[in-house]
């Protein structure tokens, strides 16, 4: 993309979501609110190179979406009528103080009543991201469809029966009331998170498409935290999305093979993304409201902190994975405080730990691998080597068995080291 124009595609993905939920509240339909806003879209990259920005893009799109649209459907005269294109695109921004007096005290409902209907409880998570990525953010559908790694005939059937479910459960567009809000807004967030773990997991060039959605959940969670300042459970996600993707760069190696958290380089972590995020999560912990986002934040947290891996505070993170389990009780959370009371106390410990999780995490390639190097940390190698043997036979990709076999051999040298 050249210069010329990096500046208005800037433009038009910021004011993306204010601009749609604006047209939605108008029509009431998100096909002709996605339609309206591609058509101002089109013009914008007509005007604006000439023209110069607007003072308010996303005002001037609401508008001039808002008019198209009025003009394609053929409205009747009982529509408020809106002033042709070229008077209110000109330099003096007359279309601000027209779209602040019909949207201004909207904003922020427009916005949440975009991601609420993108996230609405008819809709199962796989439709839930689909649309969000394509309403919210504007990603194609063919963006999409590489990201999930499925057809683009296939993702559009996806999106197009999302917004069937919608239609046919006859959503109300005003804005919820104080319980539904709540309740939606815990959607929004897991939707949010779901995203960024879709993008966190991508590695190497087959990942790259995936590996953006990261990018995109990140602004997907600041902007939430725009709309809900004092809210710590979005500051927690968002200081845990942060804090997670600071760490990018470190992760996986030129082959695209992981890297484990004790060998990365921590010269490689994003700093400024680290320092934003230790602020949220610290911002949030004062509020002393803490919920499963601001706890997996400040596991994170004890992580950045921690200039080499021998510093971390494996005691302090048991102790938040405690707190993790109490609040949403699950096998993989215990899995993941029995490595780190492995680290604290001793593998003995964290076997008996993880001993009760052997039929609900059968299937799950990591309780395995995790066994395994306890059990050889105990040097009962050979139920060790059955344990990694399992782990391998359930990977799910060749990388993640390579991964498993990487940390047999490392663990193998270690405990044989430790033994001479």
């Amino acid at each position: 993309m050249s210069e010329d124009f990096a500046w208005i595609d800037a433009a038009l993905t910021s004011a993306r979501p204010q601009a749609i939920g604006a047209l939605l509240r108008y029509f009431r339909d998100l096909d002709t609110a996605e339609e309206a806003f591609q058509e101002a879209c089109l013009r914008a990259l007509r005007n604006w190179p000439q023209k110069g920005p607007p003072r308010d893009p996303a005002a001037w799109l609401i508008m001039v979406g808002r008019n198209a649209a009025l003009d394609g459907v053929r409205k009747t005269s009982r529509q408020t009528e809106l002033p042709p294109e070229d008077a209110i695109s000109d330099v003096d921004d007359v279309e601000t103080p027209m779209a602040e007096r019909l949207d201004g005290q909207h904003y922020r409902d427009d916005i949440l009543r975009l991601m609420f209907i993108c996230c609405h409880p008819e809709l199962p998570a796989t439709q839930q991201i689909a649309l969000a990525l394509r309403i919210v953010s504007g990603l194609s559908v063919k963006q999409i469809a590489r990201a999930f790694l499925v057809s683009e005939a296939a993702m559009e059937q996806r999106i197009t029966r999302a917004k069937g479910r919608i239609a046919k459960a006859e959503t109300p567009f005003e804005t919820p009331g104080p319980v539904e809000r709540a309740e939606r807004l815990a959607a929004v967030m897991a939707m949010v998170y779901l995203v960024f773990n879709e993008g966190y997991t991508a590695a190497g060039e087959a990942g790259e498409a995936r590996a953006a959605l990261a990018d995109e959940a990140i602004r997907l969670a600041r902007l939430l935290l725009r709309l809900f300042q004092t809210e710590p459970e979005v500051m927690g996600l968002t200081a845990l999305v942060l804090l997670k993707h600071s760490r990018a760069k470190a992760r996986f190696d030129a082959e695209g093979a992981a890297i484990l958290l004790e060998d990365q380089d921590r010269g490689l972590w994003n700093r400024e993304l680290i320092a934003e995020g230790l602020a949220l999560i610290d911002k949030a912990m004062r509020h002393n409201r803490p919920g499963p986002y601001q706890v997996q934040a400040a596991i994170d947290a004890l992580h950045a902190r921690a200039s080499r891996f021998e510093d971390t505070d494996w005691a302090q993170i048991e102790a938040l994975y405690s707190a993790l389990e109490r609040m949403t009780p699950s096998p993989v959370i215990t899995l993941n405080r029995a490595v780190a009371a492995s680290k604290a106390r001793g593998a003995a410990d964290a076997l008996a730990m993880i001993e009760p999780l052997a039929q609900p995490l059968d299937g799950y390639f990591y309780f395995h691998g995790t066994r395994g190097a306890f059990l050889l940390e105990l040097g009962r190698e050979g139920e060790a080597r059955q344990a990694f043997d399992r782990a391998i036979a359930l990977a799910n990709t060749a990388a993640e068995a390579a991964h498993i076999r990487g940390q047999i051999d490392r663990l193998t040298a270690d405990v044989r080291k430790k033994a001479g």
